[in-house]
């Protein structure tokens, strides 16, 4: 079965900035705003901004550390992109294997003329 293909969770995706945080994530496991703001190219305000487009694609979970906010990978939703980028690549795989067979049919007909 094909799962459906989320676009919100692939908007989330899209961007490089917020792939980066979620491997940096996996990587430690965990991570506040500002310790991820301090592995990146960009300020603390706008990695904040970037884990709550991950947290309303449900990629990111928050949980409360005190004063600050710690984000952990959400593994199930992690999963789901997974399963749909691999559903989506068998998807090209199997156009891409009928474009061929029908380019090989032409040159087949091309080299019997």
């Amino acid at each position: 079965m094909t799962p459906t293909i989320d676009d919100e969770l692939w908007a989330a995706l899209g961007d490089p900035t917020r792939r980066r945080l979620l491997d940096l994530l996996l990587a430690d496991g965990s991570g506040t705003a500002t310790s991820l703001s301090g592995r990146m190219p960009v300020t603390r305000q706008a990695v904040a901004k970037h884990l709550s487009v991950l947290e309303r694609a449900e990629l990111v979970v928050p949980r409360k550390d005190g004063r600050e906010v710690r984000y952990v990978v959400n593994e199930a939703q992690f999963a789901r992109a997974v399963e749909q980028l691999v559903s989506v690549g068998a998807a090209w795989d199997a156009r891409l294997r009928r474009i061929k067979t029908i380019a090989e049919s032409i040159q087949a007909l091309r080299s019997m003329d």
